[in-house]
């Protein structure tokens, strides 16, 4: 759709020209001044919010020294911008014409505030642009001992274009290597002979395209010594930086465009031997498609306040986000860390109460909840089951094996249908779904004999490894765990699987949390009777195995010698795993899903399936006060939403009730229902939910992409960015701006290049 001017007595619009179009902006008191000098009355009512959204100037209306052009395809206005340039008084020679955007008469006394308002900001421009020139002067003598004046815009040298030519190369080849996953050094320096001077991948690539024909690093480099590097480490560092920086900025200007977000972190990730808490932030863009976009590392702190502190201050100040539109957070964690985050999130709740804490749509709640309990043995166990599949996913070889045991042991037509079930989830990550720990039950025994049936003498690592896994596997202590935490959630399995399906699966899942809670407090209330039949399952299992029943090896070491002591494998297991197990997942329930949390998701009625569902009854105005803020019209809500409703309830034949935030936000007339759209833009941001879209989560697929098919030691914080984000436009012109900015001194054109690991050339052998 074009953009039109909102000026009076201004006909041009986005598609007839090549002109920029600005939209006004949200801090109020400049978008007062904007609405005052295009003499629109009625634009006086509106919010600042409603301006920038609906209403565009051209840049026709602005002094030039108002805009920026930092390269072809990048038009800004500088952050004091006003237009000031307007025609009032052409529609005069026609006064029988209707105009649309009529011009407002102002009295004499707005005439004189208007006039001494001019003069005020002439001399205050004219003050400002003196100080510029004096400062500019000065330091001008300073640097270079002279009195000349300098002038506003001095052309570029020849030699100042070609070092600009050769900075965009640079940028080039980097960014050309964040994109295809091309790690910066070629060899490690224990790995070649001494003496031997062998070019990195970087001064590769560069000599490459010397080679094919670029004139301007040609010249740059043909008096420079073949040993030496083109460029040294440190400054590829600064320049990946402005990359990264770049990249980053244009995604993030997208976030804030889209006003509101939600923050979601990964699991903790190696780099540079340091650990890393990768950060995706969920927006809807213009397009009003949800987006999930990787935006950067953050070094992970052990001190959970530390942390909260800094990953705060990283997104708020680094990142320069307002944490006042953050609507959600989720966190996606490993096993150990789960309590740490979590004080994360409540540090942010405290700060800012709708950023509502939720879960992940990407994180089954099951695994999530043995990641969270506090029982180390759970942690071991859980490693231990993702290493299981790990193992077994390494090689077609090592399924067919396993199938064969799983065929042997599953006969009879219901074992055998459960049998081939399990064939087809061996395959796939298994290890992420809500019943991971029921598949684990029914498969160890094939996994204990099958890792016991490899003796592969010629791959010894192969059969090493089976042996250490069958040995943690077949352990009383293992078995015990599972057993019970399988059967823990089984209280929560269905409930956690509706929060991943459809819209309306989620809208009645809230409603069932209550009815989970009343089960786990009666297990609570009740854990004799239930660890009794926990952990007669337990000690079945453990027989069929062949596995001595017995209290963990490292409490039998310490019971030793000890005659008098009578803690019986039953009751340790109740005291050290059932009770804490069950306690943690009821609290963790009640804070994952808070009242807040729980009224968002009562907002999903707004989804016509759901009303259809509800035979539309429905009153979301009560839950939607908690986001009364965030819309443009509160006034009317009430009123809109029955329209909303009237329009499905009495819908043509042909009509199908859209089953999908995501099929809503596309409806030609959801811009009729302004604040049914905002309720449903804040709805979909919400980490917990799950959108049918393609865009959705792209970030993460390709952050786990890059971390599988990059090794540890080859991993950058910087190339990172770029290749998760490959398909974010870059600005060559505006990173070699920056750089320049930035260091002067190593930007100047120079005939001395240092080397990379010395500061004196080595001879070539």
């Amino acid at each position: 759709m074009p953009n039109f001017c909102a000026a009076p007595n201004c006909t041009r619009k986005s598609t007839q020209s090549d002109l920029a179009f600005f939209r006004f902006p949200r801090d109020p008191a400049r978008c007062q001044r904007w609405v005052e000098n295009c003499r629109r009355a009625d634009l006086e009512d509106k919010t600042p919010d409603q301006l920038n959204k609906h209403y565009r100037l051209c840049a026709k209306h602005f002094e030039t020294s108002m805009i920026c052009r930092s390269s072809p395809y990048r038009t800004v206005l500088r952050d004091n911008a006003v237009p000031t340039i307007f025609d009032l008084t052409s529609h005069l020679n026609n006064p029988h014409s209707r105009h649309r955007k009529r011009i407002k008469e102002l009295s004499e006394e707005e005439i004189r505030t208007l006039k001494q308002q001019k003069i005020d900001e002439a001399f205050e421009q004219e003050k400002m642009n003196q100080e510029s020139v004096d400062n500019n002067i000065q330091n001008l003598a300073t640097e270079e001992g002279g009195d000349d004046p300098v002038e506003d815009d001095v052309p570029l040298t020849q030699e100042e274009r070609e070092n600009k030519d050769y900075l965009k190369s640079l940028f080039e080849i980097l960014i050309l290597m964040g994109k295809q996953n091309i790690p910066l050094d070629g060899h490690s320096a224990d790995e070649l002979p001494e003496g031997l001077f062998t070019p990195d991948n970087f001064q590769a690539l560069l000599e490459f395209r010397i080679n094919s024909g670029d004139e301007v690093l040609r010249k740059r480099f043909e008096t420079t010594a073949v040993n030496l590097a083109y460029c040294s480490e440190a400054q590829q560092k600064q320049m990946l930086e402005i990359c990264e920086s770049c990249v980053r900025e244009e995604m993030l200007r997208e976030v804030r465009d889209s006003h509101f977000f939600s923050i979601i972190t990964d699991e903790v990730v190696n780099l540079a031997g340091e650990e890393h808490l990768p950060i995706l932030v969920r927006f809807v863009d213009d397009s009003h498609n949800l987006r999930e976009e990787f935006i950067g590392f953050l070094p992970y702190e052990t001190d959970p306040e530390v942390l909260a502190v800094k990953f705060h201050t990283a997104i708020t100040e680094k990142w320069g986000l307002n944490m006042e539109y953050c609507r959600g957070q989720a966190y996606v964690v490993s096993s150990g860390f789960a309590s740490k985050m979590k004080t994360v999130a409540t540090r942010l709740l405290e700060k800012y109460p709708q950023a509502v804490y939720t879960l992940a749509s990407s994180c089954a709640l099951n695994m999530w909840l043995a990641k969270s309990v506090p029982v180390l043995g759970v942690s071991v166990a859980l490693g231990t089951i993702e290493e299981v599949c790990q193992f077994f996913q390494q090689s077609p070889q090592l399924l067919a094996d396993l199938d064969n045991v799983i065929s042997v042991l599953f006969q009879g037509h219901e074992l055998k249908e459960r049998g081939n079930e399990l064939k087809e989830l061996v395959r796939s990550h298994w290890t992420s779904r809500h019943d991971t720990f029921e598949i684990v039950v029914d498969l160890l025994q094939a996994l204990v004999l099958c890792l016991d049936g490899i003796n592969d003498a010629s791959i010894s690592s192969v059969a090493g490894r089976a042996h250490i896994l069958s040995s943690t596997l077949a352990d009383f202590d293992f078995v015990v765990i599972v057993v019970i935490v399988k059967n823990i959630l089984s209280f929560t399995r269905a409930f956690g699987k509706n929060l991943q399906g459809q819209t309306s699966d989620v809208f009645f899942a809230a409603s069932s949390l209550t009815a989970v809670l009343h089960s786990l407090n009666e297990v609570m209330e009740n854990i004799e009777v239930y660890h009794e039949f926990w952990f007669e399952e337990a000690t079945d299992l453990a027989v069929k195995l062949d596995l001595p029943i017995k209290l963990p090896g490292k409490l039998c070491r310490a019971q030793q010698g000890n005659a008098n002591s009578e803690i019986t494998p039953e009751n340790y297991y109740k005291e050290a795993l059932s009770i804490p197990a069950v306690e943690h997942i009821i609290q963790e329930l009640k804070d994952i899903f808070s009242e807040q949390h729980l009224r968002a998701l009562k907002c999903l009625s707004l989804v016509p399936s759901v009303m259809g569902q509800l035979k539309f009854n429905t009153s979301e105005e009560h839950h939607a006060d908690m986001y009364k803020n965030d819309l443009p019209n509160p006034d009317t809500l009430s009123a809109e939403l029955h329209c909303w409703r009237i329009k499905w309830k009495h819908r043509g034949k042909d009509i199908e009730l859209p089953t999908t935030i995501y099929e809503a936000l596309h409806l030609p007339d959801i811009k009729y229902f302004p604040n049914v759209y905002a309720l449903l833009k804040v709805l979909c941001i919400l980490p917990i939910m799950k959108v049918e879209n393609e865009k959705f989560e792209v970030g993460r697929r390709r952050l786990k992409a890059y971390f599988k098919n990059t090794l540890t030691e080859q991993r950058s914080i910087n190339l990172a960015l770029l290749n998760i984000n490959v398909d974010i436009k870059h600005d060559l012109d505006l990173m070699v701006d920056t750089y320049i900015k930035l260091y002067p001194e190593k930007a100047e054109f120079q005939e001395d290049f240092p080397p990379s690991s010395s500061s004196e050339p080595t001879e070539e052998t």
